[in-house]
């Protein structure tokens, strides 16, 4: 075999979203765009905000010495102020430039707080369903995960975390507004699971550390807003990103926000700071470094993707289907009429309807639905719903 064994492993495991992508992409060049309905990637397809555009603009076109330079490993310190100002503001906890870390993307900063955190063999906790590429940044970094389940409306099952720590466990990893549920965390969740981790950290009389990863966090609704981990618990960790609040997952930028009350934060502000640079990252792009710094407070319009949330549930309740709204980021996590998602994504899959199997994330019995597309896949789709869900009734 050309390629390690795991990597081998890794592929299979890995390839639910990737594959349906690809599908979509054979698909569309056999019946064309318009006649294939592809919720398959969380690939924001609203434009990024004009202030972001013009920003770009005048920097690409204004003399500053160093520009394409290298920077500080952890990135431009008025960057990281401007972040760290902007943190302050909406997670209720005062930071400084000193505790923020830029980095290519929330997946770049996962990968560097693992690989700063783990000793081989250490465990991290995920609650399921997750992004399913969270277990190979743990592996990358030589840890191991521990899976546990959530409640029936998918809040944390602070009973079933509570099993899964061990003198091994060294973080709990959570996801809010959530991938691919839409959950919002609350209050009582995360005051919950930060008065576990407390009692827990204790009892092992070892830190455990909270790493919430929160790209969605700007894309909630109905008056919902995103509870501070960093206010609820001294040894938090945030990784975050603007792929999806300002629409630009390609251009991967994002930081690492560490609570100024954790222990050792000399220590891990320098681990960090190193793993950024010996990962191959070296540093966050420079120039989208400088945009950001100058964005404070601009997201796109999150009333756009409430709209489509709306429009999508809508249909599909019309359809005959059982649907929650999601509180916030842009999936529905849709119950599937039969046990095998997977066989009821093939029918819609012959129905030209992309969508991703819950088995991918590690709860079966779903489809994921990405609503980040235009509306006229949204309404084109109800139809081969409808016609799918009464195929298996």
């Amino acid at each position: 075999m050309a390629i390690a064994k795991k990597i081998d492993g890794f592929i299979s495991q890995a390839s639910f979203i990737r594959k349906m992508f690809e599908e979509g992409i054979r698909l569309k060049e056999r019946y064309g765009t318009d006649n294939v309905f592809d919720f398959s990637l969380g690939n924001p397809n609203l434009d990024p905000p004009a202030a972001f555009k013009e920003c770009l603009l005048r920097l690409a076109s204004v003399e500053i010495a160093g520009k394409h330079m290298y920077m500080p490993n952890a990135g431009y310190p008025d960057t990281r102020a401007a972040v760290a100002a902007d943190l302050s503001s909406s997670r209720g906890v005062a930071l400084t430039a000193d505790q923020i870390v830029m980095t290519c993307g929330a997946g770049g900063a996962l990968n560097v707080i693992f690989k700063t955190l783990l000793d081989p063999g250490e465990e991290v906790i995920i609650p399921a369903p997750f992004f399913v590429e969270y277990r190979f940044y743990v592996d990358n970094a030589g840890g191991e995960t521990r899976i546990v389940p959530t409640r029936e409306d998918f809040s944390l099952d602070l009973d079933a975390i509570r099993k899964a720590v061990t003198e091994r466990t060294k973080a709990v990893l959570i996801n809010s507004p959530n991938n691919p549920t839409g959950k919002v965390y609350d209050r009582d969740d995360i005051g919950g699971l930060a008065a576990l981790l407390t009692e827990k950290s204790a009892e092992y009389k070892r830190e455990i550390y909270l790493v919430s990863d929160e790209p969605y966090s700007e894309i909630v609704y109905d008056g919902l807003t995103v509870p501070s981990v960093l206010a609820a618990y001294p040894h938090s960790l945030i990784a975050s990103s603007y792929s999806k609040s300002l629409s630009l997952p390609g251009e991967r930028i994002g930081y690492i926000a560490v609570n100024p009350a954790i222990k050792g934060i000399g220590e891990i502000m320098g681990g960090l700071t190193l793993c950024n640079r010996i990962l191959g990252f070296v540093n966050a792009p420079a120039l989208m470094q400088r945009v950001i710094a100058s964005l404070g407070g601009v997201k796109v319009d999150v009333d756009c993707y409430r709209r489509k949330r709306d429009l999508l549930c809508d249909g599909l309740a019309s359809a005959g289907y059982r649907v929650k709204k999601p509180e916030g980021a842009f999936y529905l996590f849709l119950p599937t009429p039969i046990a095998d998602d997977a066989r009821f994504a093939d029918s819609l899959r012959e129905r030209r309807i992309l969508t991703v199997p819950g088995s991918g994330f590690f709860c079966p019995g779903h489809i994921r639905i990405a609503y980040c597309v235009d509306d006229r896949t949204i309404l084109g789709a109800i139809e081969g719903f409808g016609d799918a869900l009464k195929e298996f009734r």
